[in-house]
C-alpha cells in the first residue's frame, strides 16, 4: 500500500482527492492537514465522505508527512515550494496541484505569480505531469507539477496539430470557459450566486497566469516559441471547462486527415476520448470523471481548424490528473481509482 498525505484538504481539489483516493485499492490515506479545522472529522465537513474517510484534520506539524510515500499539495500557490525540499530529502514524492513547479523559467514564474520562488533548485528537476506527453518522465519523478485546468484542456486540444506542424503556431487562439469552482472554495464576491448566476463574462484578457504554462507546453511540442491569445471566461455552472481552439492550417495542410490525426495521437490514451467527426462535446459529458473529450472541425472546408476540448476542471483539470500521475509514479494501472462513469444529468 502507498501511504499518502494531503496538505490542504478543505478546498474543492482537496475533497476531490479524498473522493478519488478513498476508492483507490492501492492507497492508504494517512493524514489530511488543515490549520483552521484541526481536530474536525473529515466527514463532518464533507458528509459525502461518511463511511469512506475516517480521518480527522490535523495541523501540518502533527501530520508526520515525512513518513508518507507521497504527499499531495492541494494548497494555494506558494505553499508547496516552502515544504517540498524537506519532504523530498526524506524520500517522499511530492505532487503539487498548485503552480509552484509548473513553469521552468523561475523569473517568468515570479513575474506572473508575484512572489519570490522558495525552491528554484526543485523547479529544475520537477516533471510536468501531463501524462499524454511526459509519461516516461513521470514514472521517476520526485517532484510532480500537476498541470492547471485550462492548460490541460488547451494543450490536449492543440497538441496533435502542433506536433504535426500543420498549423501556424504564431497565431493560436484559445477561447475557454470555466465553472465557478475553478476559483476555489473561498468567499469572493464575483463567485457568489447572485453575482455569477445568469451571467457570463471574460476575465484576464490582458494576461492570465495560465498563459505562460500553456505557451511553455505548446512550445516544447512545436520545437520553438508559439504565439497564443488566451481568453478565459466565467460561466454560471459549478464544474467544467470548455475550450474552443482556433488554428490556421499552413499551405498544403488542407490535405491532412485531421480526424485520423487525432485518433492516432490519442489511441490507447484511457482518458482522452476523440469523438466522431462532426461532434460537439459537452461539459456535462465529463462531469466528475477524468476524461477529456475532443472533437476537431474544419468549418466549410476552409483553412481554419476548430478544436473543441472539454474536461471537468476539478478532476482531469486537478485531482483526477494528480491521481493518474500517482498511478504512473507507483506502477499502478493508470485507471486505478479513476474508472468513473461521468455523472448525468
Amino acid at each position: 500500500m502507498v501511504k499518502v498525505g494531503i496538505v490542504g484538504g478543505t478546498g474543492y481539489t482537496g475533497v476531490e482527492l479524498l473522493r478519488l483516493l478513498a476508492r483507490h485499492p492501492g492507497v492508504e490515506l494517512t493524514a489530511i492537514t488543515s490549520r483552521g479545522e484541526a481536530g474536525m472529522a473529515v466527514s463532518d465537513m464533507f458528509p459525502s465522505l461518511r463511511r469512506r474517510v475516517d480521518l480527522k484534520f490535523v495541523t501540518p506539524q502533527d501530520a508526520a508527512l515525512e513518513k508518507c510515500d507521497a504527499v499531495f499539495f492541494a494548497t494555494p500557490n506558494g505553499i508547496a515550494m516552502k515544504q517540498a525540499a524537506e519532504l523530498v530529502a526524506a524520500g517522499v514524492r511530492v505532487i503539487d496541484l498548485a503552480a509552484d513547479f509548473r513553469i521552468r523559467d523561475v523569473a517568468e514564474w515570479q513575474k506572473w505569480y508575484g512572489m519570490e520562488h522558495a525552491a528554484p533548485e526543485l523547479v529544475a528537476e520537477a516533471v510536468y505531469g501531463l501524462p499524454e506527453v511526459n509519461r516516461a518522465q513521470i514514472r521517476g519523478a520526485r517532484v510532480l507539477a500537476n498541470p492547471g485546468c485550462y492548460p490541460t484542456a488547451v494543450q490536449l486540444g492543440f497538441l496533435p496539430l502542433v506536433e504535426a506542424g500543420l498549423i501556424d503556431t504564431d497565431h493560436l487562439i484559445a477561447d475557454a470557459k470555466s465553472g465557478v469552482s475553478g476559483a476555489g472554495r473561498k468567499a469572493e464576491v464575483h463567485t457568489l450566486l447572485p453575482e455569477a448566476a445568469d451571467s457570463f463574462k471574460a476575465y484576464g484578457v490582458p494576461g492570465h497566469r495560465h498563459l505562460p504554462e500553456i505557451r511553455q507546453g505548446l512550445a516544447l511540442a512545436a520545437g520553438h516559441a508559439v504565439g497564443l491569445t488566451f481568453v478565459p471566461h466565467l460561466t454560471p455552472m459549478i464544474r467544467g471547462i470548455h475550450a474552443t481552439l482556433y488554428g490556421r492550417l499552413k499551405p498544403g495542410g488542407d490535405a491532412a486527415d485531421l480526424q485520423g490525426l487525432y485518433e492516432k495521437r490519442y489511441a490507447g490514451e484511457a482518458f482522452v476520448d476523440v469523438m466522431p467527426a462532426g461532434s460537439h462535446p459537452e461539459t456535462r459529458s465529463v462531469r466528475a470523471s477524468n476524461l477529456c473529450r475532443i472533437a476537431v472541425h474544419r468549418p466549410q472546408g476552409g483553412d481554419t481548424v476548430v478544436v473543441l476540448s472539454v474536461i471537468d476542471n476539478l478532476v482531469k483539470g486537478a485531482a483526477g490528473q494528480a491521481v493518474q500521475n500517482l498511478n504512473i509514479m507507483f506502477g499502478f494501472d493508470e485507471e486505478t481509482g479513476l474508472d468513473i462513469v461521468p455523472v448525468s444529468p
